[in-house]
C-alpha cells in the first residue's frame, strides 16, 4: 500500500504569502487614507479621498482571508 503524506506547496505557499503581504500593505494605507480624509473634510477631495480609504480597508480584510484560506490550503490539502 502507498503511504500518502501531506506536503507542503510550496508555489502555493508562496502565492499566499504574496496575498499577505499586499493584505499587509493596505491595512496601513487604507486607514491612513481615511484619517487623512476624515482630517480634512473642507478640501474638494474628501468625498473621494473618504470612498477610496473604505475600499482599500475592505480589500486588505478581503485579501486577509484569501491569503490564510491559500495558505491553509497549501498545508493541508491533500494531492490526488
Amino acid at each position: 500500500m502507498e503511504e500518502e503524506t501531506n506536503r507542503t506547496d510550496k508555489k502555493l505557499l508562496g502565492k499566499g504569502l504574496k496575498q499577505m503581504g499586499i493584505c499587509l500593505v493596505l491595512m496601513f494605507i487604507g486607514p491612513t487614507l481615511f484619517y487623512l480624509a476624515l482630517s480634512n473634510d473642507d478640501k474638494p477631495l474628501y468625498i473621494p479621498l473618504f470612498i477610496l480609504s473604505i475600499i482599500l480597508c475592505i480589500g486588505a480584510v478581503v485579501m486577509l482571508f484569501i491569503g490564510l484560506n491559500t495558505i491553509g490550503d497549501s498545508m493541508f490539502k491533500k494531492k490526488k
